[in-house]
């Protein structure tokens, strides 16, 4: 039951940034899944090299730190499909 949380949670996190980034029609339900999932370790990543705790369950912080990841990639994503 548990992973079923994180995937519902990763689906949040890339739903939130897809619309921050004006992305939310060019992509479905398993991208949002999958880059809310890539955002949370990719946020919780780089808190952790600043000395801060990453994703540390569902809480509104984990929450802001997956979508700020989530939001990265599709940054980079976007700059790489340019070149």
């Amino acid at each position: 039951m548990n992973i079923i949380l994180w995937i519902v949670f990763g689906a949040f996190a890339g739903w939130i940034a897809s619309l921050i980034m004006k992305t939310d029609q060019h992509q479905g339900t398993v991208y949002d899944i999958v880059l809310g999932i890539v955002g949370s370790i990719v946020g919780g990543f780089l808190m952790g090299l600043i000395g801060q705790s990453g994703v540390t369950g569902f809480n509104v912080e984990s929450l802001i730190v997956a979508v700020i990841g989530s939001i990265m990639v599709i940054f980079i994503g976007r700059k790489l499909r340019r070149q």
